[in-house]
């Protein structure tokens, strides 16, 4: 799907398959004066009780008078006026009010609310055609008509601005769209070894520098609890490094750390066989990171980042890691494996401490890491974790801005209290109480010598039942975070 900046010119004899215009109440008016035809038409709809122009609803009229388009939609917008949550509301609604419809070309027009349109008509519209296909065939007659967007603008000075920011948002759509399609994928494909072919032909297509560590240099490297969570499976490990250099080589580069479990049975803590198919998506923080990196790249921002990705799967066997061993981690603290489901934090807490050597500015870790997550913030937020209240103030806001939100939870060593054991430094978990918060504390353990935060996503990252499927999500988050850090105009 194309996006693009039109300007506005004679609107009744614009030729397009739709014409999308947003109107407020009272009046359901798109408060144009190049718009009278299109005002009429609203009038008449609400006269027959067919719209009111509340949020969110939809008129759809084909062959309009007075128009050159073949149909007017229009999209209501409410009283004004109307915040970023009430545009991203109305312009979900017009993708939707299209899927029906068999419009190719479409043109967008909204009086005060040109910069909303471009903020978020890419992830609205590429939400509403995403089909998952890999596995399947096609159904084409389900597959989304719309081919290009044009947003159509009152103000020629204000085109660049538009179009910049038109394309970030693009960016960050496709790096939603690569996390979507990774996550989707069936356990048998999406390996270990597949999660470093997608980073390596992603380092190939954007001059990404990608480094992918086999079993050798990871046992050379010490890290002995993801070597340990890796051992039952038959699925060769990988850890994958990536570098984008878009600053100078003495600027500290970011770090963003994803799970890349990409199967989770639990191992010999097995999980219940209800809906354990689900976790396939156990992978959703290192497809995050990917996802970033994709948007990244595009945008070539000033900055520096790593992305570093442990990929094991979690399985039972004869080889399997076993309730109670006890393992060295790579940062030579001793861990007691209490639990063999808690799975993630092994495997995360060698990649932290392989983030020292960068020095970074800051470390994000990305993981689907706990139920207990879900059962605190269901999926809404995503929960955020970080003893370093500048770095968690950024990312909220970086997550409120992109319609990604997140939520802190508290720290602390009466929490940490929980993980003692006489038998290691540390356990793998505590009690059940409180349990996406002893797991944070955990990977803070490895984290103390650098800014560091760590996003549990359990509750976002996919949902289930009928609308079963990856997110995307937090890739909007993070690449609003990250070009906060160094374009003002973006920042938090």
């Amino acid at each position: 799907m194309k996006f693009s900046i039109a300007p506005l010119k004679a609107l009744a004899a614009l030729k397009t398959d739709a014409l999308v215009v947003f109107v407020h109440q009272p009046g359901t008016s798109c408060g144009l004066v190049e718009a009278d035809a299109v005002d009429q038409i609203a009038a008449e709809a609400a006269q027959d009780g067919d719209f009111n122009g509340s949020l969110g609803a939809t008129y759809t009229r084909s062959r309009p008078a007075g128009l050159a388009a073949k149909r007017l939609v229009l999209v209501g917008l409410g009283a004004a006026p109307v915040d970023q949550a009430g545009w991203l509301k109305a312009v979900q609604a017009a993708a939707g009010a299209l899927k029906p419809l068999g419009a190719h070309q479409v043109h967008l027009l909204a009086a005060d609310g040109e910069q909303s349109l471009a903020d978020l008509v890419p992830s609205a519209f590429g939400d509403a055609a995403y089909r998952y296909t890999a596995t399947r065939k096609p159904e084409p007659a389900k597959a989304y008509k719309v081919e290009a967007v044009h947003l159509l603008s009152r103000h020629a000075r204000q085109a660049a601005t538009l179009k910049a920011a038109l394309g970030r948002a693009e960016a960050v759509q496709a790096g939603v769209e690569l996390t979507r399609n990774l996550a989707n994928l069936p356990a048998n494909y999406c390996t270990p070894s597949h999660l470093a072919k997608v980073a390596q032909d992603l380092g190939k297509r954007h001059g990404i520098k990608v480094e992918v560590l086999t079993r050798t240099s990871i046992e050379r490297l010490k890290m002995g609890a993801l070597l340990a969570v890796a051992q039952g499976s038959h699925q060769p490990l990988r850890f994958i490094v990536l570098r984008y250099d878009g600053a100078g080589r003495k600027d500290a580069p970011h770090v963003l750390v994803g799970k890349g479990v990409t199967f989770d049975t639990g191992g010999i803590s097995i999980k219940p066989a209800a809906e354990m198919d689900e976790m396939k998506f156990d992978m959703s923080g290192a497809a995050a990171v990917l996802g970033a990196f994709e948007a990244i790249a595009r945008l070539r921002p000033k900055l520096n980042l790593v992305g570093l990705i442990p990929a094991t799967e979690n399985m039972p066997g004869g080889r399997a890691v076993k309730p109670g061993d006890v393992v060295t981690s790579m940062s030579g603290q001793t861990i007691e494996i209490l639990n063999t489901d808690a799975e993630g934090r092994l495997i995360l807490c060698d990649a932290l401490t392989y983030a020292e050597r960068f020095k970074p500015a800051s470390v994000v870790d990305v993981a689907t890491l706990t139920g207990a997550c879900v059962i605190a913030l269901g999926h809404v937020h995503s929960g955020l974790f970080s003893p370093d209240d500048a770095l968690a103030e950024s990312l909220l806001k970086a997550g409120k801005l992109a319609h990604d939100s997140c939520w802190r939870m508290p720290l602390g060593d009466d929490y940490a209290d929980g993980l003692k054991t006489h038998f290691a430094d540390v356990a793998n978990v505590a009690g059940r109480a409180a349990g996406s918060i002893t797991a944070a504390c955990f990977l803070q353990r490895f984290a103390k010598d650098y800014r560091w935060a760590h996003l549990d996503i359990a509750g976002t990252a996919w949902k289930s039942g009928a609308a079963k499927g990856a997110t995307g999500r937090p890739v909007p988050l993070l690449v609003r975070y990250l070009l906060g850090t160094v374009e003002p105009d973006n920042k938090a």
